[in-house]
């Protein structure tokens, strides 16, 4: 049963098509395009007072848009299943557990080379597409082992760092785990604001202490956790999502996935509604990244969706668009299983590991 359609939106070309494209597109100098603008990859910019402290937010309109995310949209049969590939190649595997072990992370590498069982990637005749996850999310005591595990892949190392969740270690004890992690071979890094700044309208402070985690950074790509379900008000998460960009953040991400909300859609929406105008006034882009109390094969199509409609096709690879979402991977083989046989299966017969 061969799928013949794109993941991305509004396309229906090959799927094999889709992917050379994509591989296309990380050859060229250009990391997006917005609105038919090249743009290149963030280095950040000054700290801009005036432009954060300008920012407003209309929550009630921002519900009512993300509503029509899960009301408007529906994808069926082929296009689900291009959609559903496309957000594994989009997934940070992710284990942040208290009784991690060396064997669970080899267990969840393996699992991010071959998401998708053999079996059903024979049936939907998708061997050539080679689907494997974005990256796997480790602590730092596991980066090593990570990166034996999935030597010669491509699949990105990304370790926790910045005193994860709550980030509230000294500064240079922070800094100090962003440069252990580089050290250890990590290709990206995902830090942890102080929430406090953003409370006290301290963006300066919160500007230097994400451009003081992004020189520490050096060379691999850095995450900024924003904590949103922490931030109270949207206009928070909007005023810090600027600010980390104008720090130098290669991505913004939703939540650590230990608070008590996480990733929402109105969020979201406010995120890359940031990020889009961060980009047509600087002409760089910046990556999202959702995490956190992302479940089900549904939801990462919503996702997905708002990415398309907020952003445009260049956000809808993993260049620039994560989800951090491990559980949510069994519900995609489930629904990719279906599509392949007709029947649904247990969700123990597509364990995550």
């Amino acid at each position: 049963m061969a799928v013949t359609k794109d993941p991305r939106l509004g396309s229906a070309a090959n799927l094999t098509t889709g992917a050379a494209d994509l591989r296309l597109s990380v050859d060229s100098e250009a990391l997006a395009t917005l609105a038919g603008r090249e743009l290149q990859p963030n280095r950040g910019i000054p700290l801009n007072l005036d432009w954060v402290e300008n920012i407003r937010v209309n929550t009630s309109a921002v519900e009512r848009r993300a509503q029509t995310l899960v009301t408007r949209r529906t994808v069926k049969k082929d296009w689900q299943v291009a959609w559903l590939l496309r957000a594994i190649t989009c997934m940070d595997l992710t284990t942040l557990s208290g009784d991690d072990t060396d064997e669970r992370v080899r267990r969840l590498c393996a699992k991010g080379r071959q998401p998708i069982r053999q079996d059903l990637v024979r049936l939907l005749a998708i061997e050539s597409l080679n689907i494997r996850v974005a990256a796997i999310c480790v602590y730092h005591s596991f980066v090593e082992t990570a990166l034996r595990a999935l030597e010669g892949s491509g699949i990105k190392v990304a370790a926790v760092s910045t005193g994860f969740p709550a980030g509230l270690s000294p500064l240079d004890e922070r800094v100090t785990e962003v440069r252990r992690s580089v050290e250890a071979g990590a290709h990206e890094i995902d830090v942890v604001i102080t929430r406090a700044h953003v409370f006290g309208g301290r963006w300066q402070a919160l500007f230097d202490e994400i451009a003081t985690f992004k020189a520490a950074c050096g060379n691999a790509h850095m995450k900024v956790i924003l904590g949103t379900g922490d931030l109270l008000t949207l206009r928070n998460v909007a005023r810090a999502s600027m600010v980390a960009m104008m720090a130098g953040a290669d991505f913004i991400k939703t939540s650590t996935g230990k608070e008590a909300v996480n990733a929402t859609l109105p969020v979201g929406l406010v995120m890359t509604r940031a990020i889009r105008e961060y980009a047509q006034q600087t002409g760089m882009a910046v990556g999202f990244k959702a995490a956190g109390g992302i479940r089900t094969a549904k939801q990462s199509i919503e996702w997905l969706a708002l990415m398309k409609e907020e952003l445009g096709a260049s956000w809808l690879s993993a260049r620039l668009f994560r989800l951090g979402a491990s559980s949510m991977l069994a519900d995609i083989e489930r629904q990719l299983e279906f599509h392949a046989t007709g029947r649904y299966s247990a969700e123990y017969r597509h364990p995550i590991a």
